[in-house]
């Protein structure tokens, strides 16, 4: 006898939670089967096909009677429980034809359309007015081939100064709702689900948001800042992190002087409500990751590089972005600004250099 290797364990009084993350199925178990479990995970051949419990638990599933490996993996336990235990969505009925998956689909939206939606502003801490940002500026070079092919990540910036039209229009065409899009709305789209943005979202949720760190901006007192994409505004969230940014970005200290930078938070009771799974939460980073590119694709129309990274002090972030213990929570950073291009900060190519021969 063996025990399944897709299985974690949840301490909740009186008892404890089995959750085959494989399957996607959980077992509560009280006090007598969580003893004979812990005594049969100690020693499986203590298992007795005369034991009641014994056999219940081969029934879930918990025990095995062949032996089930674990699959190649090269990272800790705990991705390798997000990643197979989001695959595979368990399906009650698999659509069989169009049809049938267009009236699944209109049943579900209909059911997640009768609960409450969830705010659709974020109850984020405000001090003052609403800064109104100016609005998108034309590129200077509309040409996608050229500017995918010029964008780059660069560590070395000079400092200077981003003006508030260029981050109107970063912010605008990155994260804002498109107004030019309002005449071409599609009437089977639920109400107050009709925002759309440059980018693809999950559902059409727009479950992604984000706060900008604003170092250096012609106009714009330094500090941290919410964006609101249905006005185009920024409200002041807190002043800048103290010590430097290098110091919530995994020490990579040679982004200190990055004159803008964005926050791309998740809204996750957004995709909660839509979608029951927790595979959904893949597509809060996949959004991000759109955003992201997006982003870095009109800093580079305007003529500036760009820096990503997803290595941050969550907590330090959470409680800067004024979001410790909320349903939204930070998945990545991207900033630009005037640099020299270089790939690589000027101190590692110092080292770079002397180990040459």
């Amino acid at each position: 006898m063996y025990i399944n290797p897709f299985l974690f364990i949840l301490p909740r009084s009186p008892g404890q939670i089995v959750w085959n993350y494989k399957n996607h199925t959980q077992h509560e178990l009280d006090l007598n089967y969580t003893t004979r479990l812990a005594q049969l995970i100690n020693n499986p051949e203590l298992f007795d096909s005369h034991n009641i419990i014994d056999t219940q638990l081969l029934s879930a599933g918990i025990l095995t009677v062949s032996k089930i490996d674990n699959p190649q993996w090269g990272w800790d336990e705990l991705s390798m429980i997000y990643h197979i235990g989001t695959q595979n969505i368990p399906f009650e009925h698999i659509p069989q034809n169009i049809h049938e998956w267009s009236r699944q689909y209109l049943a579900h939206c209909n059911e997640v359309l009768a609960t409450p939606t969830p705010a659709a502003d974020r109850p984020t801490l405000e001090t003052g007015l609403r800064i109104t940002l100016p609005a998108p500026c034309a590129l200077s070079d509309d040409s996608l081939g050229k500017v995918l092919l010029q964008r780059k990540t660069c560590r070395s910036y000079t400092g200077a100064a981003i003006t508030l039209n260029d981050v109107g229009t970063l912010l605008y065409l990155s994260l804002g709702y498109l107004h030019e899009r309002d005449n071409d709305r599609d009437d089977s789209i639920a109400h107050g689900l009709s925002a759309r943005r440059s980018s693809p979202s999950a559902g059409g949720l727009n479950a992604c948001e984000g706060f900008l760190l604003v170092q250096n901006v012609e106009g714009l007192e330094q500090g941290i800042y919410a964006y609101h994409p249905a006005d185009h505004t920024l409200s002041r969230v807190n002043p800048l992190p103290e010590p430097a940014l290098g110091h919530l970005l995994g020490g990579q200290h040679f982004i200190n002087n990055l004159p803008l930078g964005l926050f791309i938070t998740a809204r996750f009771d957004r995709l909660w409500w839509k979608y029951e799974h927790s595979r959904a939460y893949r597509m809060a980073f996949v959004e991000a990751g759109h955003l992201s590119q997006t982003f870095q694709l009109v800093a580079t129309a305007l003529g500036l590089n760009t820096w990503l990274t997803g290595a941050f002090a969550d907590q330090q972030v959470e409680v800067l972005l004024n979001l410790e213990g909320s349903a939204e929570q930070p998945l990545f950073f991207v900033g630009c600004g005037e640099s020299d291009g270089q790939v690589m900060c000027h101190e590692m190519r110092d080292l770079l250099r002397e180990g040459q021969p």
